[in-house]
């Protein structure tokens, strides 16, 4: 991925609107991001744990969407797999609920699927960050293969979010 600046990823947003876009907290450390293993920006907001981000590049550039997190804790000490990444880890994946754009997220469509808390499932792919024991299963898929399919995960849940 190409790094991004706080306006281009302000402007991605798709489920929020532009006053919201504003107020969201955007990393600090966007130069400090190892954006050539990154498939996706994902974080969480540090003023609103509850709040996640992700922005990935799309045919029109990026999109952005905004995200919410089941109540913290529910699932700490059961063993868990991102439906993006495919990896596993105990405590560290939540249900992530993004609300519909327009007219149906107002009255209250959203979509959700469970992910990696930290949403850090490029770093996962590659190696580049632990998960634990256990946490990526061995596959017979190349590193490629893995990187294509966690990409091919993430765009069909944008697709679902925007429809």
């Amino acid at each position: 991925m190409k790094p991004l600046t706080e306006r281009e990823i302000r402007s991605a947003f798709v489920n929020c609107s532009k006053g919201e876009s504003k107020r969201l907290s955007v990393p600090r450390d966007l130069a400090d991001r190892p954006w050539g293993d990154l498939d996706f920006l994902g974080w969480r907001d540090p003023q609103a744990p509850d709040r996640a981000y992700l922005v990935m590049e799309s045919g029109a550039g990026h999109t952005g969407i905004q995200l919410r997190s089941t109540a913290a804790g529910s699932s700490q000490t059961r063993r868990s797999m991102c439906s993006m990444c495919v990896t596993v880890h105990t405590g560290g994946v939540s249900l992530l609920v993004a609300p519909k754009p327009g007219k149906a997220g107002k009255q209250g469509n959203s979509v959700g699927a469970y992910m990696c808390t930290d949403l850090a499932c490029s770093l996962y792919v590659r190696g580049k960050k632990d998960a634990g024991v256990g946490g990526r299963l061995r596959e017979s898929l190349s590193l490629e293969q893995q990187i294509e399919r966690t990409v091919a995960n993430l765009a069909a849940f944008i697709a679902k979010v925007t429809a």
